[in-house]
């Protein structure tokens, strides 16, 4: 019995966090509200304060199953293969932002948000990024605080681009709604990780 009711409490909440998703294509951030979430749904506006406690914490669900640095799991590499392994993280990144509308809009809620939930969640994501830093400081020999300053950097541009594109064109001549545009971007970000990896310590 027991597990039966877990079982129908996750499947629950995953239905309420497909709706927030539903909801946020269809009519933007503005059309989201307990009761819109619930209707959509199709379940009691109770259950989503029962399991979230607000619709921040089921927004912060969201983003919390959706954002790929609190999800990354990847293995690490040997230190022959470390260049690529970065190259790849930072696509990675870029491929998750692009091709998630609801994520995007989810971020620009999260930058003027400071509640208990968004809390969670940057100290999720700063935990992740702290283990990715001492791992890579380990494999690549460099110091660890350049390491930070350095995925910074390329993961606050990928961020701030991807929310950007939208309403932009162009940045600094970059077509970032185009393709091309992003891949002159890689190839950039690829060029950074390069040249620091040959830096000499």
């Amino acid at each position: 019995m027991e597990k039966e009711i877990t079982k129908n409490r996750q499947a629950t909440e995953m239905t309420l966090i497909k709706a927030v998703n539903d909801i946020i294509e269809e009519s933007g951030f503005e059309g989201l509200g307990i009761n819109a979430v619930a209707a959509k749904a199709k379940v009691s506006k109770m259950l989503i304060y029962r399991y979230f406690n607000s619709l921040d914490g089921l927004i912060a669900a969201y983003i919390q199953q959706n954002d790929y640095w609190i999800n990354f799991d990847e293995e690490l590499p040997d230190q022959a293969h470390l260049a690529a392994f970065i190259k790849q993280m930072f696509k990675r990144q870029i491929m998750r932002l692009r091709e998630n509308y609801t994520l995007k809009r989810l971020y620009r809620w999260e930058l003027t948000t400071d509640n208990k939930f968004v809390k969670e969640l940057r100290n999720k994501r700063e935990e992740k990024g702290i283990w990715l830093v001492e791992a890579v400081s380990r494999l690549s020999k460099h110091p660890k605080k350049e390491i930070a300053a350095m995925a910074s950097i390329i993961t606050a541009a990928i961020s701030y681009l991807a929310l950007l594109e939208e309403n932009c064109p162009v940045y600094n001549g970059l077509k970032i709604q185009q393709e091309s545009g992003w891949e002159e971007l890689e190839e950039g970000i690829n060029l950074l990780v390069d040249l620091w990896l040959q830096k000499q310590l």
